[in-house]
């Protein structure tokens, strides 16, 4: 009959031990009990598979001979049902055959009876610690998965919509793709959702702006260089390729590579190989390229800028990403986003951001795009003292009356002149309900009109 033992305090690793001498097993359960384990002791080896089955060990301590089971038998299962487990066999029997035969199907270590207390505790400590660091890459590649993953794409209009579809079946593949779009349009962002949807995602990203560099220092950044291959090279330097070896290399701005640089990227594209500045050694890597843009390439190469077949090497793949403009019932989305990233980072307790705020957000032309938003979010909570965003914690250029600055959806009210007042007022209430995320009551409430009529002028408009 199972049996469970817990210490009052110490890691919360469950251990299982599978023994069908009860005096032996409440021994080692007792044992690892008094050190901070969580032990549940089952006297058979069918009653130890029972409890694989239905509940979540972190060890597994089993005896190798048993009345009905083999021990090996249940480290197959546990590798079936449990394959994060760590287990190990203790025997009164000890064979060198028998412990390589364990050790080959997986077991963490083997014990020989009368067992050594001190060295059943470390040997699980060993098991223990292998299980901390399992839980704590797993909360790291949560983590990652919650910034970087495809929930980190954050967008709920059409335009995006088809982006995340489009990432969704690319991430998986191992094509080099080009993304393309203004700047502050989360190039880089979509970057690393591509690698972390990848299965490249143990491995490194890499990311490289090559438009700061000039073409010396580029390649060297690239590629590496040797010892003395020019007059700073004081030692052997590894390059961005080599380090990302495995993983996914990021090359922002590509549009400005220098063409001798666009001709040894093609290169490396072609062979798997570079070769580091002053060497003629090549080394083989396994990368993964990803590429942006804020260029128009095709332009760049009728003007002779751009190389014609890294242009197409680059673009298996393409994807452009809109701006802020063509997606502007996106920016409630982010303001929330934003708001909650920010606070945690700079330590505030914001309750919320005022109507009258998110409007004045909601009105402006964000020609820096989502980055732009996003620095605007984050000055606004730094300035904040009341735990409300509000008017008074807008940026400069918000207090303006300009009206090429204050907008509606990306257009300045200087545009809406000459248009019927019908379309106009159209537009206004389109542009209320997405500032209310779609709140009739309170769109209504801002302008000044009854939910009735609201919801007629919604019909008559064809309003979302």
């Amino acid at each position: 009959m199972a049996k469970n033992t817990t210490a009052k305090a110490g890691p919360p690793i469950k251990v299982l031990i599978v023994d069908d001498e009860e005096a032996h097993a409440d021994t080692v359960a007792d044992s690892l009990a008094r050190v901070g384990y969580d032990c549940t002791v089952a006297t058979s080896g069918q009653e130890g598979a029972a409890m694989l089955e239905r509940d979540s060990f972190e060890v597994v301590v089993t005896d190798l001979r048993m009345k009905d089971t083999n021990g090996l038998e249940l480290l197959a299962r546990a590798n079936e049902v449990l394959p994060d487990a760590e287990v190990i066999l203790v025997t009164g029997h000890g064979t060198v055959q028998s412990a390589v035969e364990a050790m080959q199907q997986g077991a963490f270590n083997y014990l020989l009876k009368p067992l050594d207390l001190q060295q059943l505790r470390a040997v699980v400590d060993n098991a223990s610690r292998n299980q901390h660091l399992r839980r704590a890459n797993a909360e790291l590649t949560r983590r990652l998965d919650e910034k970087f993953g495809f929930e980190g794409v954050i967008g709920n209009s059409p335009a995006m919509h088809d982006v995340i579809d489009r990432l969704r079946r690319i991430a998986p593949t191992d094509a080099t793709v080009l993304i393309q779009g203004d700047t502050g349009t989360g190039k880089e962002l979509v970057a690393q959702a591509i690698h972390q949807n990848s299965p490249r995602k143990s491995r490194p990203f890499v990311g490289l702006n090559c438009a700061a560099l000039s073409e010396n220092i580029l390649e060297s950044e690239l590629f590496g260089h040797i010892k003395g291959a020019f007059t700073d090279a004081s030692a052997d330097r590894v390059g961005k390729f080599e380090y990302a070896n495995g993983g996914t290399l990021f090359l922002d701005e590509v549009g400005d590579m220098p063409l001798p640089t666009q001709i040894k990227l093609l290169r490396v594209l072609e062979s798997g190989e570079i070769t580091r500045v002053g060497s003629n050694e090549p080394v083989k890597v396994n990368v993964r390229i990803l590429s942006a843009t804020n260029r128009d390439l095709e332009q760049a190469i009728v003007a002779g800028t751009f190389r014609e077949d890294l242009y197409h090497r680059l673009k298996v793949v393409a994807i452009r990403l809109p701006n802020l403009a063509e997606r502007t019932q996106d920016i409630p989305l982010l303001i929330d986003h934003f708001v909650k990233s920010q606070s945690g980072r700079h330590g505030k307790d914001i309750k919320s951001m005022s109507t009258a705020a998110r409007r004045r957000l909601m009105g402006f032309n964000w020609t820096g795009n989502v980055r732009q938003l996003k620095n605007t979010v984050e000055s606004m909570i730094v300035v904040d003292y009341d735990g409300v965003l509000d008017l008074d914690d807008l940026p400069e250029e918000f207090h303006s009356n300009d009206p090429q600055t204050i907008t509606s959806g990306g257009a300045g009210l200087a545009e809406l002149v000459g248009k019927p007042l019908s379309e106009i007022e159209g537009i206004f209430i389109g542009e209320t309900l997405k500032v209310t995320s779609g709140n009739r009551e309170e769109a209504a409430g801002l302008l000044g009109i009854g939910e009735r009529t609201l919801y007629r002028k919604i019909k008559e408009y064809g309003l979302n």
